[in-house]
């Protein structure tokens, strides 16, 4: 199963035609990406699974339906088990960027990493999974697929948020303040953390981050 988020409302592409009653199912075949785009945009559409049989087609068919940006990312964690976050455009979100030609998507992870946070010392310690999201630039949607990497460093020095970006912050944040962070940050993010990040006590969606 594919989860692909148009202002954070997700494209579901699987296996299965069935996966609850408020989806609309479209077979693959049939789907006209970019008219379900525009109507997730105008609040007309929230639920839609598109699916097929066969799981190799799933991929394919966003690969060819818009131009693919392709970025790689970091969750990175510190000896106090706190996680990194950057903060731009008035969300929480976690270190990542385009990956450049000749680059593999491990270098490029650590490379935007340290570019956007100032961090060092960085270690990939395994692949987490890639997310899936469409943007529109110069008047065109596009689809960004970020591979995003388990990181770790011991690194207590300064952190330098990258404003030409637009990050305003850096921070390493606890598994609470993680939590609250979540509640102001992207449903894409949010995929690569486990549930308990996720159950908040309804009391902090309000608090302060």
């Amino acid at each position: 199963m594919y989860k692909v988020f148009v202002k954070d409302i997700p494209i579901i592409l699987s296996t299965e035609e069935n996966i609850g009653k408020q989806y609309k199912a479209i077979p693959l075949k049939l789907a006209r990406f970019k008219k379900l785009i525009k109507k997730i945009n105008k609040g007309e559409l929230l639920y839609v699974n598109l699916y097929h049989k066969n799981p190799e087609k799933l991929e394919k068919f966003l690969r060819k339906k818009l131009p693919v940006v392709e970025a790689a990312g970091g969750m990175v964690f510190n000896d106090k088990k706190e996680i990194l976050f950057i903060y731009r455009n008035k969300k929480w979100d976690l270190p990542k960027g385009k990956i450049e030609k000749k680059e593999t998507h491990e270098e490029a992870a650590i490379r935007e990493v340290q570019e956007e946070t100032g961090i060092k010392e960085l270690e990939i310690r395994e692949f987490l999974t890639k997310t899936y999201h469409v943007f529109k630039r110069n008047g065109k949607f596009k689809l960004k697929v970020t591979y995003w990497y388990k990181m770790h460093s011991n690194y207590e020095g300064p952190l330098t948020p990258e404003k030409k970006e637009g990050i305003k912050k850096v921070k390493w944040k606890n598994f609470e303040k993680s939590q609250k962070a979540l509640t102001k940050s992207y449903e894409n993010i949010k995929l690569l953390f486990p549930k308990e990040y996720l159950t908040t006590h309804p009391n902090d969606r309000v608090a302060k981050v």
